[in-house]
């Protein structure tokens, strides 16, 4: 699709705005550090990621959308080989993209090399918007490759492609933000989609708490598979945020970058 790159920039610019506006509003919890300190190094990592997909399109031209429209082209994938209704094989292809997703980021908690590159997002002692975005680029690059495949495999529209990178960044975004929901509004959400308050437990210190809560889209995975943990033990004011480095260093652009290659 043409102008696929700038509407999903679009509604990107237009949540995290969003969210960042209600995390000034309504915070959850009273902040570590200050957002200017912490914003630098996150976005710098997103720059950072972003030229990665570029030099990876260089030399692996088909992307996720690509690799949608490259499978319909020559009829791969299981979607080009029946005929389903449209809207049917967008939600399953939204299902099984977001279930990939949440093995995916449960692997990288259990396979110690990849956890050594996953740890750049959880070493954030704050936790907020721009945490949604804080992911060490050879991880954003093996992440893509995943879902290139994928997409091979399945066969979906660009369209459907599409619609899940929308609701993963979206709802990325959302349940990473500081934000105090109503706690009735919360519960309503979470029996389906993750929350701020589910998803922060999986920023907890706590191994048992971070090792919770995989979700970024739906939160029914994390409940079929014996994952979920409803709230911290410490209390979601209380609690600490982050890994064992509680200090300046995760603020800093090149400590974080450099963090898969620390020996601890």
């Amino acid at each position: 699709m043409e102008n696929e790159a700038a509407i999903r920039l679009t509604v990107f610019i237009g949540l995290f705005a969003l969210f960042a506006a209600v995390e000034a509003w309504a915070p959850r919890r009273d902040r570590r550090q200050t957002r200017a300190k912490r914003w630098v190094t996150n976005w710098g990592i997103i720059l950072i990621d972003t030229l990665t997909l570029r030099a990876m399109a260089i030399f692996l031209p088909l992307l996720a959308v690509g690799a949608a429209v490259d499978a319909q082209a020559n009829g791969w994938g299981l979607f080009n080989a029946v005929d389903w209704p449209v809207t049917l094989e967008v939600l399953i292809a939204i299902l099984v993209l977001d279930f990939v997703i949440w093995a995916q980021h449960l692997i990288t908690h259990k396979i110690p090399i990849l956890w050594r590159l996953h740890r750049v997002h959880h070493a954030d002692v704050d936790i907020d918007v721009t945490t949604a975005i804080r992911f060490h680029p050879i991880e954003i690059a093996l992440s893509m490759v995943l879902k290139i495949g994928v997409v091979y495999l399945l066969g979906p529209s660009a369209l459907a492609v599409i619609l899940f990178e929308i609701l993963l960044n979206g709802t990325a975004m959302f349940n990473h933000a500081n934000i105090r929901l109503p706690l009735g509004l919360d519960r309503a959400l979470r029996t389906v989609l993750v929350t701020p308050d589910m998803h922060r437990v999986h920023h907890s210190v706590n191994r048992e708490e971070h090792d919770s809560n995989y979700g970024f889209a739906l939160s029914i995975w994390d409940r079929m598979f014996g994952t979920y943990i409803a709230q911290p033990k410490d209390g979601h004011e209380a609690m600490d945020i982050g890994l064992e480095w509680q200090d300046e260093r995760p603020a800093q652009l090149g400590w974080s970058l450099a963090l898969p290659f620390f020996k601890k």
